[in-house]
């Protein structure tokens, strides 16, 4: 993919080497697969968990550290004369990285600014968080094994980059396009809020059984798969693409298709827990969002997929 020289986006948080994120959640984002399963951010601290924490906290203080102290200068002391700077964890905010990180993301802000103008809506423009190890987020906490996702409840996207690493050496999808496709899906998810696809979804899974809703998921995730072709080809008219870039997109969708997870991690699959599409079924939406360049092209809701 072109994408060096190119505009990018202002619409970035870099929180990689910061200790503390937004703030605490509850709710449902959606996420991209990482692993056998889909692992959302949410959750809190049991009462037993509380508990335990406060045992520590006091065990601590009768050894002379105090923890409250050290949460909030963000670690403990190695010796007189030790400080650690923040420098010292922080990632550079312009390494490449980031710079194509933003400048994907403001190719998808250019894709969808022109096509909410041609039916006459105004596009809120989404805003792309990175982290290491762990953030937090409107949706709830946060880790790498979340995998990337869309929080519709702070309309940002979450990303730790390392997952990319994984996605080439654990699921054989490298290349830029096939990273840049992991960014375009979850801002199809942000467009879906914006049409108000996810509130209505969110609101009816809540009277469903887990298995329709998973049936339902399948195809809010494919429609987001089917967006994200749509940004392919609006960046393929632009002459950006590069030989095998459509083949990287495709490969990753392949890749994390649930049944292939599935086979990879437990070695056979169960067909109603797949909630985010088959590796075919992927593939296929992303081409045809691809191939179309259409928001009507991307009815997952009608019909089989």
């Amino acid at each position: 993919m072109e994408w060096r020289g190119r505009r990018q986006s202002d619409n970035v948080e870099d929180r990689r080497g910061s200790r503390t994120g937004g703030g605490f959640g509850r709710g449902g984002g959606f996420s991209f697969p990482s692993g056998g399963g889909v692992r959302r951010a949410g959750g809190g601290l049991s009462i037993g968990t509380i508990i335990f924490l406060i045992v520590i906290y006091f065990i601590f203080k009768l050894m002379g550290v105090d923890l409250l102290q050290v949460l909030e200068t963000g670690g403990m002391s190695s010796g007189p004369g030790y400080e650690q700077s923040q420098s010292d964890t922080r990632t550079p905010a312009n390494d490449e990285m980031t710079a194509f990180m933003r400048t994907v993301l403001a190719e998808t802000e250019d894709t969808w600014n022109g096509i909410f103008q041609a039916r006459g809506q105004t596009y809120e423009e989404p805003r792309l968080v990175l982290f290491s190890d762990q953030t937090q987020s409107a949706c709830g906490f946060a880790s790498a094994a979340t995998g990337p996702f869309y929080c519709p409840g702070d309309r940002k996207v979450y990303l730790d980059t390392t997952f990319f690493r994984e996605l080439s050496d654990r699921f054989g999808a490298s290349g830029d396009f096939a990273e840049a496709y992991v960014v375009a899906h979850e801002v199809g998810h942000h467009v879906q809020n914006l049409l108000g696809i996810l509130p209505k979804f969110n609101q009816a899974r809540q009277r469903m059984s887990e298995e329709e809703a998973n049936k339902m998921s399948v195809r809010v995730e494919l429609q987001a798969d089917c967006f994200a072709g749509i940004w392919g080809k609006y960046t393929q008219q632009k002459g950006l693409l590069e030989a095998g870039d459509l083949e990287e997109a495709l490969n990753a969708a392949q890749q994390i298709g649930d049944d292939t997870l599935q086979k990879r991690s437990q070695g056979y699959v169960v067909p109603e827990s797949f909630n985010h599409g088959t590796s075919a079924q992927r593939a296929r939406w992303f081409k045809r969002g691809f191939d179309s360049g259409q928001l009507t092209a991307c009815d997952t809701f009608s019909g089989p997929v």
